[in-house]
């Protein structure tokens, strides 16, 4: 299942936790669309040969930043570029990152009227005073009406983002957001404990003494929280951070976890093959500038990296990773192998760890909070 990201560097300001790439500079809008245009064709071939010469594709997902700052018009021209040189399949999942502040009545028929099928939203909390805090552009008031606005102009997979483990909130504070998007029923939520970035405002703010985070109880205590409300109320945990209904999970981001293929598009964009890993420079007037070609490093994965990745990646879904991918995974992973089964038996021995019958390592999902932990442990080197 091939896909693309494709990465829209602006915001209209940055939010106190965030360390992507990303501008509130307007100056470089206007260079964005044709070096966008330059990538894509230079990239034209990239799944040929992966999949001899087909440039269909699966997954669109357009990310940020804050894609939703760009005109209607602006993301189009880059829509139909990403169509002139690949193939878009009838099932396609079209995604588009949106701020509730941006949306319309007629910005959401825009999205339905260029393929857009799928939206996710960035409310992080229903708490104005949390918002504030956070810097974000919009109040809750604004984001339910958002909601409102996307859910009548016809979209039917809709994605909220939450964040938790922050200094102003209480678990009182989390159950009430919980409840809300409740009310709300998106189909799919995506909820993440905050950290803290380097060179952000808040690790600024840290290191000045203004805050601490939570302590790992006090955050725990919410991920539980968050795990026992949405199955409450019907959602499937897929992925460490990820919650649907039936039938409703990220097909673009399940790639990823999938180790599929993947084209990467914009600056700051990582591109993946397999074997290899490529990504595009950070800094955006770099990207933006005709006089060159896109500056792009790349690695070859070693086979101790491919083991580590399809062990770290698969362990941080609910579906685990089987051994047997992982012995397939290349010359040396049965010496790989040999070496994490005694991890795995000490690990399981202490309720961190199920291996099923079918040889499917997972982590039990009260465990998946300190899953990090987990997987590093079974590390080879």
């Amino acid at each position: 299942m091939a896909g693309i990201y494709l990465h829209v560097p602006f915001c209209n300001s940055r939010c106190i936790y965030c360390g992507f790439c990303s501008t509130v500079s307007r100056s470089l809008r206007q260079k964005y669309i044709p070096a966008l245009k330059r990538e894509i064709q230079e990239r034209g071939d990239f799944f040929s040969s992966l999949y001899e010469s087909d440039r269909t594709i699966k997954t669109l997902y357009i990310g940020g930043g804050t894609p939703s700052v760009l005109s209607p018009e602006t993301l189009q021209e880059a829509v139909s570029a990403i169509r002139e040189n690949f193939i878009f399949t009838d099932e396609i999942e079209f995604t588009v990152e949106v701020n509730p502040d941006d949306i319309t009545e007629d910005y959401a028929a825009s999205l339905r009227k260029m393929g857009v099928n799928r939206v996710s939203m960035g409310v992080q909390s229903f708490k104005d005073s949390h918002l504030k805090w956070m810097r974000r552009r919009h109040d809750s008031g604004t984001a339910i009406k958002a909601y409102g606005i996307l859910r009548k102009a016809g979209f039917e997979n809709i994605s909220l983002d939450l964040i938790f483990g922050f200094p102003l909130m209480t678990v009182k504070d989390w159950e009430e957001n919980l409840s809300r998007i409740l009310e709300l029923d998106p189909e799919h939520v995506s909820a993440y404990q905050m950290g803290i970035d380097p060179d952000t405002p808040l690790e600024r703010m840290e290191k000045a003494g203004e805050f601490s985070l939570p302590s790992q109880e006090e955050s725990e205590e919410m991920y539980r929280l968050l795990q026992k409300k949405l199955k409450e109320g019907g959602y499937i945990q897929y992925e460490v951070s990820n919650f649907c209904k039936p039938g409703c999970h990220s097909r673009h981001n399940s790639s990823y976890w999938n180790r599929i293929p993947y084209l990467g598009l914009g600056p700051g964009a990582h591109s993946f093959t397999g074997r290899h890993r490529e990504w595009n420079t950070s800094d955006i007037a770099t990207w933006c500038d005709l006089s060159t070609l896109p500056l792009r490093e790349g690695e070859t994965l070693s086979p101790e990296d491919v083991f580590n990745e399809i062990l770290m990646l698969g362990l941080r879904t609910t579906a685990g990773v089987k051994l047997n991918t992982l012995r397939n995974s290349g010359p040396q992973s049965p010496v790989y192998i040999s070496d994490i089964l005694p991890k795995i038996s000490s690990l399981e021995s202490k309720g961190l760890l199920i291996l099923d019958k079918d040889g499917t390592i997972k982590i039990p999902s009260e465990k998946f909070f300190i899953s990090d932990g987990i997987i590093r442990e079974l590390f080879v080197c």
